[in-house]
């Protein structure tokens, strides 16, 4: 199923990724694409939001790669921007999923492969505050 949403703010953004958050059941992936300053990390501090937790311990796991957030269930925030495609495989993430754990990717065009059965966000930076996010299930 394909979802077009155009929010205007962060806030609406955040509401989105909130909304899909509670809908999901763990082990999902969430695959998130977008250029640099799209709302990839306000969409993940929406899904944070969702699970219960404290949306404000999320930032941009650029350099830690890796951030784990706990709620009802735990989420794995991960950022590939850094890594080249080859390198992605050695991040174990296959070890990160699991019954109790949303995994939620950015810069997903990084993966060697694609992952079944993950759900696809697309962020698209329509100036000023406006997105146009695409959601696949």
């Amino acid at each position: 199923m394909r979802t077009i949403i155009v929010s205007r703010s962060e806030i609406e953004t955040d509401q989105i990724a909130f909304d899909l958050a509670r809908r999901i059941t763990s082990g999902s992936i969430v695959l998130l694409f977008g250029g640099m300053g799209a709302g990839k990390t306000v969409f993940v501090r929406g899904l944070v939001r969702g699970i219960n937790g404290d949306p404000d311990e999320v930032s941009s796991p650029t350099f830690t790669l890796i951030q784990e957030y706990r709620g009802t269930n735990s989420l794995y925030h991960v950022d590939l921007y850094r890594l080249e495609s080859h390198e992605v495989d050695d991040l174990g993430l296959e070890d990160l999923t699991g019954n109790c754990t949303i995994l939620a990717i950015e810069w997903a065009d990084k993966l060697p492969r694609a992952i079944d059965g993950a759900i696809e966000v697309f962020m698209n930076d329509k100036g000023k505050d406006d997105r146009e996010i695409v959601i696949m299930t």
